[in-house]
Formats: C-alpha cells, structure tokens, sequence
C-alpha cells in the first residue's frame, strides 16, 4: 500500500503476496477496492499489484484535462510493472480496466504473459457507434461535474463500493479516459499471442456481444460466462469468479 509518483502524479498501488506478478485493474469510477473478494485467492500463488486510477480513489486528481489519456494510462500501468521488477506480467482488468490492458498489450506485447479481460468492450470499428459511446461518456462527465458523487448511489456495484475523494477526476476521466478516439485496440486483437481468458457475467447483457466478439478475434481465447452475474462478476459471484481466474492461471506456462 504505497503510492508511486510519476511525471508529478502520484498514483496509489497495493502489493499483496508473492510469486508471478498479476496487475488487476479497476473499472470506470470503481478503484482497487473492487478487488478485495479476490485478494486471498490471487494473491495465494501471485503478487498481486491493485492500484487506483489518475482520477479514482486515493491518487491524485491532476487539474490539467490533458493529464487523462488511454496513453497516460497504459504508460502509468508500465511504470507499476517497474516499481515491482517485473518485465512480464499477467494483465487484466475489468469494463475500462479491460480495455486499458487490451492497450497495454497493444504497446508493450513483450511486457504481457497473459490477458484477463473481464466485463469488457474492445471498442468500436465504426465511428457512429464510437460517436454514440463518446457522447455517453461526456453525458456521464457532466452529471458528475453537476451531482457530484450522487451518481454512484445508482451504479453497479464496484462502483457504489468505492470511495472518491471527489468527482472532480471523474469527471476528467470520462472525458480523457472513458471516451474513445479510434478503433486501434479493437484492431490489434487478432495479434494478441498470448494466452488470454475473456470473462462476463450472464446478465450483463451490453457487453455479451463484445465478449463474443473478444473470444472469437483473440487467437486461442478461452471464454467463461459466470452465471448470474452482473458486469461485476468479481463481486456479484466471487466464488465462481475466483474459481474460473485460478483456474486458467493454473494452466499457464510457466
């Protein structure tokens, strides 16, 4: 539990057990307590690295709408890796945490030994859906930006679970982060080369198709859809979550 600072934002990060690393991702306006069902089954036979977005829960809130990106991201994700000595990881994440480890992958595939890709969108090849997401995600700025952290009262719940010290950085993270500028990560996926589990809750219908899609394009993914979860399978149904996670990490070479 420590906070490492990069290019003036401090971005905090937990480390919980040992043996090969596995950075785990937070959703859009969750954090890294979303991940608390699955501590002791990760971190069991991994090091398990949790971190909070720039934006999210105990980092920092940088004032500069510039200071949210997918590439920002993706690059904070690089700097964790180094913090711990880890040249490869085991990389994944859920909804918006998904997809910024499908970018990670995308810059630096010799850095990835496996993708977890839960409850998750690869993006849009057509620029009227891209458009039609993007205009969401500033709807969804805006009500920040007007209600505050109301919002979350009403959201999934690895959302309404975490804690914010304001939704000033969610407000920019849906601008920056949230929203979409092309279809790259959605291309790169039929290079993905390594193994890559693509996980969904049943009843988290938005994203069944894209999870089809993932499964179909990804070369030699394994899907699993946990039955009678949401789009936070993790917390809806942890049991059969960790189950499914454990198991496909069992499997990998070592």
């Amino acid at each position: 539990m420590a906070k490492l600072n990069r290019d003036g934002v401090d971005l905090y990060y937990e480390v919980h057990g040992s043996g090969p690393v596995l950075l785990l991702t937070h959703g859009y306006s969750a954090t890294s307590q979303m991940w608390r069902g699955q501590i002791e089954a990760l971190a069991k036979d991994h090091t398990l690295v949790l971190w909070d977005m720039r934006g999210h829960g105990q980092s920092d809130y940088p004032e500069d709408q510039s200071a949210y990106s997918e590439v920002a991201t993706v690059a904070d994700m690089a700097a964790l890796l180094d913090e711990v000595d880890a040249k490869r990881a085991i990389v994944g994440g859920l909804s918006l945490g998904g997809y910024m480890s499908l970018a990670f992958n995308r810059v630096y595939p010799e850095r990835v030994r496996a993708l977890l890709i839960i409850d998750t969108g690869p993006g849009f090849r057509k620029d009227e859906a891209r458009d039609a997401w993007n205009a969401n995600a500033l709807k969804t700025a805006e009500d920040f930006e007007t209600n505050g952290l109301a919002r979350l009262e009403r959201a999934s719940p690895e959302m309404r679970t975490s804690t914010h010290r304001s939704a000033v950085g969610l407000a920019k993270a849906a601008r920056g982060m949230l929203s979409q500028r092309n279809g790259d990560v959605l291309a790169s996926l039929p290079s993905v080369a390594v193994p890559s589990l693509v996980l969904v809750g049943s009843e988290d219908k938005p994203f069944l198709a894209a999870t089809d899609y993932m499964a179909a394009k990804i070369p030699g993914a394994e899907k699993v859809v946990i039955d009678g979860a949401g789009h936070a399978a993790n917390i809806d149904r942890p049991e059969a979550f960790n189950a499914a996670v454990t198991d496909f990490l069992n499997r990998l070479p070592a």
